[in-house]
């Protein structure tokens, strides 16, 4: 039975469809998602899938039929036909990854923007206040940037820095060769180990006693530099109890490969339990450290 050339391209546009589209739902790629953060990256990372998948399948499916289809039959030594080239073709391959990065770019800035990573506000605020401080003495301008901090522009990922939605834990972080220190504002405590409730926002700021580091929580999907002198934030809600890496993804010097630790999360039973477990050992060491003294 002949099949015309046009029912068979469908079938296989359809097949190549429903493989990209399965496949790119089903890598299996990815860690664990432990963040609400982490399901727009996800989809993000998917969609992208879906297209690689699909261009992949094009490509190497038109390759390998080229090479049977156009192959040199034994006892042919003729040369094939001068093509030169096919105008109309090469604007559609030209056209197609033009419209496919730029949907790209659109969907990975909003994603972007929906985390937290700009606010056109702030943005608006933080041109305004530059603008009134060439109007301003020193000291008028440095209780102005006081009074303004709250409006500049903040480096980092999550809540907006200006939304007190959701009561978040805030944590200190410092980032040293090659450790990560955490501390608790609101009980003074002191750990090596990341500890957070689950289903309560969470907010980092991050600073670096040294050089550039880099704190990554895979399972979270957010990453963010840790810069010396300037801090950074970092926002996310963690929704499933475990033990998650906190990974150092800046090259900080000969013993960045070391440089790791964990990130807990708790039920708020446990977690409560583990505060005041690490207060009253804090307690201790400062009530020693006073005697000694």
């Amino acid at each position: 039975m002949n099949i015309p050339s046009n029912i068979i391209t469908l079938i296989a546009g359809i097949a190549l469809t429903l493989i990209s589209l399965w496949y790119g739902q089903n890598h299996g790629l990815l860690p664990m998602a432990a963040s609400e953060e982490a399901h727009e990256i996800d989809g993000l990372f998917n969609f992208m899938m879906t297209i690689a998948t699909g261009l992949f399948l094009l490509v190497e499916g038109v390759l390998v039929y080229c090479v049977i289809k156009f192959r040199r039959r034994k006892g042919d030594t003729t040369d094939g036909p001068p093509i030169e080239g096919n105008v109309p073709l090469e604007i559609v391959w030209t056209a197609i990854p033009t419209v496919i990065v730029f949907i790209l770019a659109i969907y990975s800035f909003e994603v972007y923007n929906s985390l937290g990573g700009l606010d056109p506000m702030s943005s608006h605020d933080h041109l305004a206040m530059q603008e009134q401080h060439q109007t301003m003495g020193m000291e008028e301008e440095n209780s102005h940037l006081v009074a303004m901090g709250e409006k500049q522009i903040a480096l980092g990922l999550g809540q907006s820095p200006n939304s007190e939605a959701g009561n978040p834990l805030v944590v200190k972080v410092n980032g040293i060769q090659y450790a990560w220190i955490f501390t608790y504002p609101e009980t003074g405590t002191i750990s090596g180990e990341l500890h957070v409730p689950v289903n309560r926002p969470v907010k980092l700021e991050m600073g670096a006693g040294d050089v550039l580091h880099a704190f990554w929580l895979p399972e979270f999907r957010i990453k963010q530099d840790v810069i010396p002198g300037r801090e950074s934030l970092l926002n996310f809600t963690p929704t499933k109890v475990g033990q998650y890496p906190v990974i150092c993804a800046e090259l900080c010097g000969a013993y960045h490969g070391g440089m790791k630790t964990t990130l807990t999360v708790h039920t708020e039973e446990d977690y409560q339990q583990w505060l005041q477990d690490n207060t009253f050992a804090q307690t201790e060491v400062d009530g020693n450290v006073a005697l000694n003294q």
